[in-house]
């Protein structure tokens, strides 16, 4: 029996296997819990840099990515590169955008320096360093606004109400980023959750003094204020970690 070899897709490239690692270590011991488990996924390489200038491209499909919370988009640009991108609202297949550092039109999609964007246009994968690739708003539903621009920064406000600086040569594209409804998402049921790769967690209270702070006592002893497994309070209480390089650049905090 003859057997045929198909043809590997060209945006094939742009898919590759992803391992799964259980919350173990090299040592197969289990250094994060409640991690096992989850549905087989495949890593689809995403371009957050836009570094094609110039050239058009053509949005060939709108697909699902087990990955994040936002659909994504595959590019056929006009000299036969396809790559991915975090798909824009209202942005649809067979619509035609680019990239470009010059002047140009202000469509939906197009990715341009915060220079050559208007100020209060709706921006989102807006980048923190010229040439590093989208940090800002690239999560399901989310936007950023351009307040103002001075000689060498742009003021924006992000979702979270934040204000922040940042260079006018960093990139940004236009338009918010899709899936606006996944915050609206109900797993329903237990299995649901199990397919995402988590396991049940077990309540500290629940547990012995030995394993958890707010373990022992006797009967259903509350505990205390809740805390994770190092006694970090998880209520009213900061995480958010200080930068020196980055926290001179918020102008107000959320």
């Amino acid at each position: 029996m003859k057997f045929i070899k198909k043809k590997r897709l060209k945006y094939n490239k742009l898919i590759y296997g992803k391992c799964k690692s259980g919350g173990r270590n090299n040592m197969g011991r289990i250094t994060v819990k409640y991690i096992g488990g989850g549905h087989k996924k495949k890593y689809r390489i995403i371009d957050y840099k836009r570094d094609k200038l110039n050239i058009k491209s053509i949005v060939k499909s709108i697909e699902y990515d087990p990955n994040r919370t936002s659909l994504i988009s595959l590019l056929l640009y006009e000299d036969g590169v396809k790559r991915y991108i975090l798909s824009i609202k209202d942005l649809n297949i067979g619509d035609k955008i680019m990239s470009s550092k010059n002047k140009i039109s202000i469509k939906l999609g197009y990715s341009l320096p915060l220079l050559n964007i208007p100020i209060g246009t709706i921006i989102c994968c807006i980048e923190s360093i010229p040439g590093k690739g989208a940090i800002y708003c690239r999560s399901a539903g989310t936007y950023s606004k351009l307040l103002s621009k001075d000689n060498k920064y742009a003021i924006l406000k992000l979702s979270s109400n934040e204000k922040k600086m940042v260079l006018l040569n960093c990139m940004a594209t236009i338009g918010s980023i899709s899936n606006i409804n996944h915050k609206f998402i109900k797993l329903k049921k237990a299995g649901r959750k199990r397919w995402l790769g988590k396991r049940p967690r077990t309540r500290g209270v629940a547990m012995n003094p030995i394993d958890h702070p707010m373990g022992g006592g006797e009967g259903k002893a509350s505990g205390g204020h809740p805390r994770n497994r190092k006694g970090v309070f998880s209520k009213g209480f900061k995480t958010r970690k200080k930068n020196k390089k980055t926290s001179k650049f918020i102008i107000k905090n959320k």
